[in-house]
């Protein structure tokens, strides 16, 4: 199933559960898939819907430090709860191991060895493990084994 479609699904759902949180998140995606149609003339694709559901989950994540800073709390529990539930669709993240183990791996493969090659390493390792890996943790890794 497409994630769209469980988006729908999901969407009735929380309609029926008179879930305020999940039922205005879930609108809030099916609008930016429908806008990236419309504009961008794309085709609905598992790309672009992975694509519009990062960009939320970052969004949200961004908002939650600039209300922490503001110290509001009431809109960082907001902005929390929609997080929770645009996790809840995001594939299992890598963890600082697993994200090691791919980026030696890669630098193996691509025969790297310098600094100047991590765009190199990064365009690669974002391609193969598309949605699973924390860009700022594989940039960490990555800057420490070429170090």
């Amino acid at each position: 199933m497409a994630l769209k479609e469980k988006w729908d699904a999901d969407l009735k759902q929380a309609m029926l559960a008179k879930n305020e949180v999940v039922r205005d998140t879930l609108r809030l995606l099916l609008s930016e898939i429908k806008k990236a149609n419309l504009q961008d003339g794309k085709e609905i694709t598992p790309e672009l819907e992975m694509e519009v559901l990062q960009r939320a989950v970052k969004q949200r994540q961004q908002s939650i430090a600039e209300f922490e800073k503001a110290a509001r709390a009431d809109l960082v529990a907001k902005e929390r709860r929609e997080l929770d539930v645009l996790l809840g669709y995001m594939p299992k993240q890598m963890n600082e191991d697993e994200v090691r183990l791919a980026v030696k791996s890669l630098m193996a493969e691509l025969g790297v060895s310098t600094k100047k090659d991590l765009g190199t390493v990064m365009k690669a390792l974002m391609a193969r493990h598309k949605g699973q890996v924390d860009g700022k943790l594989a940039n960490k890794v990555l800057a420490e084994l070429l170090a």
